[in-house]
């Protein structure tokens, strides 16, 4: 199997695992504030992997010490944690539809973020099969997306910073050592997390028994490990080996494995829109592998 198409399947594993950890995710923070949880979520995952890089003997704790692999982890855990900020406040004001739908935009924004930033052009298939995940997307959260709000703003400000989370991973993953730049980079996000919840969240916790709850455990386990420290160690390390924009195409996939989830775990139907939103999110995804000389041999023939 080729570098590229295993890379594929790897990011589109990713995808998978952070759909299918959504629903525990929506109950743990029912008694977690989110920025509390997403801090000892990032902390767990980020012990986690330095506990790895102990155990297989690797330099990783010392290549952690070089100031070019901390600058890139700390804007790459930033951009991560500004789009769970604005995706946690925006959702104050807004519906988790839209919320899905305008997050899902970074699909579109990522190939021209990767143009502008990293100079890397992506193949003209990559816009069509962008646009056409963004079609999907909207059949997928149907029926809710009229009437923009500040909350939509917030959203849409957690997309963009979504999108330059991918396009600069595409940009250090290949310069630094994958397992250590994780680790930076969960450590930043998990930092930034416990600041904001002491500035905003403090005074939303009633008791400590509250905060253990099953769900919480649960969830804490699950995402620390599969959905955080698994995931973004897989993303940085094999983004380089495709394109940004292409990674962003595959994680549109989230939502879609969001629904099923939901459907299979909590019997959620899905709708004939959302049915109809995963196929133009599939046919995306088939067609953003369409060699660039087959539609020019087809656009020639026209």
């Amino acid at each position: 199997m080729k570098k590229g198409m295993f890379a594929d399947s790897a990011l589109l594993f990713v995808a998978f695992i952070w759909g299918a950890t959504f629903v525990i995710v929506q109950k743990a923070i029912a008694y977690m504030p989110p920025h509390l949880f997403n801090s000892v979520r990032f902390f767990i995952a980020a012990v986690c992997l330095i506990s790895i890089a102990i155990f297989i003997k690797r330099k990783v704790l010392y290549k952690m010490y070089s100031i070019k692999l901390v600058i890139a982890g700390v804007i790459l855990g930033s951009f991560l944690f500004l789009g769970y900020a604005f995706q946690t406040v925006g959702l104050l004001y807004t519906t988790s539809s839209k919320a899905g739908f305008i997050t899902g935009l970074s699909v579109m924004i990522v190939p021209f973020l990767s143009l502008w930033v990293i100079k890397e052009k992506p193949k003209v298939v990559v816009f069509a099969g962008a646009f056409l995940g963004c079609i999907g997307l909207y059949y997928l959260t149907i029926g809710d997306v009229q009437g923009l709000n500040g909350g939509d703003m917030l959203i849409f400000l957690c997309a963009i910073f979504f999108a330059l989370h991918i396009v600069f991973t595409g940009k250090y993953s290949g310069q630094n050592d994958a397992l250590s730049l994780t680790i930076v980079q969960l450590l930043t996000v998990s930092v930034l997390s416990f600041f904001s919840f002491l500035l905003f969240e403090k005074s939303e916790i009633s008791s400590f028994k509250r905060l253990i709850h099953q769900d919480v455990i649960v969830a804490l386990i699950i995402t620390s490990f599969f959905a955080t420290a698994l995931a973004f160690l897989i993303q940085t390390k094999f983004q380089q080996f495709t394109t940004s924009a292409k990674v962003a195409l595959i994680f549109a996939m989230e939502p879609v494995f969001a629904a099923l989830t939901a459907f299979i775990v909590i019997e959620e139907k899905l709708s004939t829109s959302g049915i109809i939103g995963c196929l133009f999110i599939f046919t995306a995804m088939i067609v953003s592998e369409i060699p660039d000389k087959w539609l020019n041999k087809s656009l020639k023939s026209v």
